[in-house]
Parts: C-alpha cells; sequence; structure tokens
C-alpha cells in the first residue's frame, strides 16, 4: 500500500480547526526549518508545544520545551514532526499513547510503515508536506 495524504480540502479542515502543535524536534536555532517553521505558525495564532528531550525545561519561542510527547498537558490537535524518517515509527508509537488529533511529517520526512501503523489505529496522518506552506496556501484559497 502506498501512502496518500489527505485532500487539500481536508488538510485546510484541518490547519482552521486546530490550536495546539507540539512540535517534536524544535530546535532553539532561529536559523533551523523547525524554528522558522514554528514562528510562523505561532505568530499565525497557534499555540506551539516544543518537544525535544535536549532541551528539556528550556524555553524556545516563549514556550517550555518538553522532553516528550506524553509529558505535554491537555489536548493536542497535531504533531508536526521535524526528525529524520527511521524515527517516526517510535515517535506514532508514543503518539499512539496520548490525546492527539494529526500525526504530520514536514517535507521530505515520510516512512510507508509509520503511515499504516498509525492508520491501523485510526489516527489522521500526513506526511511530506510542510505546514506552514499549508497553511500559506489555504489562506491563498479563502
Amino acid at each position: 500500500m502506498t501512502f496518500i495524504n489527505p485532500s487539500n480540502e481536508e488538510i485546510y479542515s484541518i490547519l482552521e480547526k486546530a490550536k495546539r502543535i507540539a512540535v517534536v524536534g524544535l530546535s532553539n536555532k532561529p536559523e533551523r526549518t523547525s524554528y522558522h517553521v514554528s514562528q510562523v505558525m505561532q505568530s499565525a495564532g497557534y499555540e506551539i508545544i516544543p518537544v525535544n528531550p535536549v532541551l528539556a525545561g528550556q524555553k524556545i519561542l516563549g514556550e517550555t520545551v518538553y522532553a516528550t510527547l506524553q509529558e505535554v498537558p491537555g489536548q493536542i490537535d497535531i504533531v508536526d514532526i521535524f526528525r529524520r524518517s527511521e524515527f517516526l515509527l517510535d515517535i506514532a508509537k508514543e503518539f499512539n499513547k496520548i490525546d492527539a488529533d494529526v500525526f504530520w511529517a514536514q517535507l521530505g520526512i515520510e516512512d510507508e510503515e509509520t503511515a499504516t501503523y498509525l492508520k491501523e489505529h485510526g489516527h489522521q496522518v500526513i506526511m511530506n508536506r510542510c505546514i506552514k506552506i499549508e497553511y500559506g496556501k489555504m489562506n491563498e484559497v479563502k
């Protein structure tokens, strides 16, 4: 089975409903893509929740960094992943244990086994798409 992303309309609906985005692999370095994308989404009104075990307890973009998804309090609408594809399945297994709606792997990041695992557990999955680009496209359509 080849993984297929939801339609653009479905992705836009996800982005319109979402309020909280946990960003796995968020860097504290402003020159990194994860930082820039998170900063743009934060300025668009989303609550950004940094998840990075190396930086746990610090602040990125004014928000406390958590070591794992399971440590994040409350509902997470989107888990946005900035980790290499080989780490996706482990992240998916943690994702499956929390109250989160959408598993989103950034541009260039995808794994068929992870997609299958998540679909089998009833989760919505987006892979190889940039949340910032999709947000921009959504606003162009409006």
